[in-house]
């Protein structure tokens, strides 16, 4: 199992290509910028002169009505008369004097006056001029301090007795904004939605079932797309089956007059021309057999019959039908029990061709051929390692060519088309796996088969690109 701290890589990989998730990360970006932006805002507009001026002149005339309605000295029942015409609660502190409209109103020792912190460092700018005016808070309520020569008189706004409700700005700012990403990100999800169809249509067309076709999608521009799609997959199965109809006629017209040569040389009499005639024709019927199987495997839409199968039985099958004569010269080395799940014809053949350029190559002085096999990691491990004479560093990069072989010269003592580690390769990749050239074997040669583990059978029922 997998610990915690190792998925983080893999999630961070799935999120950075995820277009929801990018989707999210930049509404998320704009929320914020639209949060500071209007703080920004709202601070500048605070700092312009004319705001400035308006609420100094208006706080102003505000002092002077409650300075001079209260009296010099202040007399109670003129403060009353205003707590009656306005919602506001005044106390009264100075000499024999010390009054409070409500008795619930704070003692002016137990309150802490100051700037006002609304206007941070602009205060001494909106109260110029108007000296001994400091501001407090109370339970949520705004007192501002008075002075009226030796007396403190101090006006809380609404009355002492209110419920302050209050309403912060910052934070309505912030949730607005919150609100407004969510239901844009929930809008532009909504319109991307087709998305997720179109990748999966595309995904089967492009593992082979090209019947497939992508519907659903709305009538814009994913819908296009989508038509776009469907429209490429009806062409490249006309391709395909074009391409398969040119192989199968060509295989037919070779393939006739190849038998009736086939037909005047077992009419002829024997002799060396005749026997290498034979061999010749017999080379080409498996060139022409060979390169329709290559050519099946090298297309992504050829389907594979997965299936269980039990590796030992598949390695005696391989020994038995294609090296019984030479069964001596291989040794097998295996995983006990091992059951894999591919496409036997085709793995069969791919290891058929391994041992074969092995045994080609290696004599029996050489040693034995080994072959291994085994599980590894999610999949399987197949290998066949030989002494011979091994592949130079200068053509390791061509194994697996089509029509490469380690022996230019293409002696029949040799034999071989080099096709057959072609082949063995396009079974490997069909099976989502790989064959490989171990360049680090001290030997001959070691090829190297990883196949991984299918999820779940191929079925024998998804178009194949082209027909035996």
């Amino acid at each position: 199992m997998y610990s915690s701290a190792s998925q983080w890589p893999a999630m961070a990989s799935r999120l950075s290509r995820s277009l929801s998730f990018r989707l999210l990360a930049i509404f998320l970006a704009m929320g914020v910028l639209f949060a500071y932006g209007s703080l920004l805002a709202i601070r500048w507009v605070y700092e312009t002169d004319q705001f400035r001026d308006l609420v100094r002149g208006h706080l102003s005339l505000h002092v002077e009505y409650v300075l001079h309605d209260i009296g010099d000295p202040p007399q109670v029942d003129r403060a009353l008369a205003i707590t009656r015409k306005v919602p506001v609660d005044i106390r009264i502190d100075g000499p024999g004097l010390d009054w409070a409209s409500d008795p619930r109103f704070p003692a002016i020792a137990d309150l802490s006056f100051g700037d006002a912190t609304v206007f941070q460092d602009q205060t001494s700018q909106w109260l110029h001029g108007l000296h001994g005016v400091r501001f407090a808070t109370y339970r949520g309520h705004s007192l501002i301090r008075l002075q009226q020569g030796p007396y403190a008189i101090v006006v809380s706004s609404p009355r002492i007795g209110d419920r302050v409700v209050q309403r912060y700005l910052v934070p309505v700012i912030v949730g607005f904004g919150l609100v407004l990403v969510l239901l844009t990100y929930l809008a532009v999800r909504w319109l991307f939605r087709p998305l997720g169809a179109i990748r999966r249509g595309a995904e089967q067309i492009g593992r082979g079932y090209l019947d497939h076709r992508i519907t659903g999608v709305r009538a814009d521009q994913l819908g296009d797309l989508a038509n776009e799609i469907n429209r490429m997959a009806d062409e490249v199965q006309r391709m395909l089956d074009a391409k398969r109809q040119l192989l199968l006629g060509i295989s037919h017209e070779l393939r006739s007059p190849l038998s009736r040569m086939k037909l005047a040389l077992e009419l002829a009499e024997d002799s060396p021309q005749a026997g290498e005639l034979r061999e010749d024709v017999a080379e080409m019927e498996r060139i022409i057999t060979t390169l329709l199987e290559a050519e099946r495997l090298n297309s992504r839409h050829a389907p594979l019959h997965v299936e269980e199968v039990d590796a030992d039985a598949l390695v005696e099958q391989v020994l038995d039908e294609y090296f019984a004569a030479q069964r001596r010269r291989i040794s097998v080395v295996g995983e006990p029990g091992l059951v894999i799940r591919v496409d036997r014809a085709r793995v069969l053949l791919m290891l058929k061709n391994l041992l074969g350029n092995a045994l080609r190559y290696a004599t029996a002085a050489d040693g034995a051929v080994v072959l291994k096999y085994g599980a590894q990691g999610d999949g399987w491990r197949f290998s066949v390692a030989d002494d011979g004479p091994g592949i130079p560093a200068s053509d390791a990069d061509l194994v697996g060519e089509p029509f490469y072989r380690g022996d230019p010269s293409r002696t029949r003592d040799t034999g071989g088309t080099g096709l057959g580690l072609y082949l063995a390769r396009l079974v490997a990749e069909a099976h989502g796996g790989s064959l490989r050239l171990d360049r680090d074997y001290r030997g001959g040669a070691h090829f190297v088969v990883t196949l991984p583990q299918h999820s779940g059978p191929i079925p024998a029922t998804a178009p194949a690109a082209f027909g035996a």
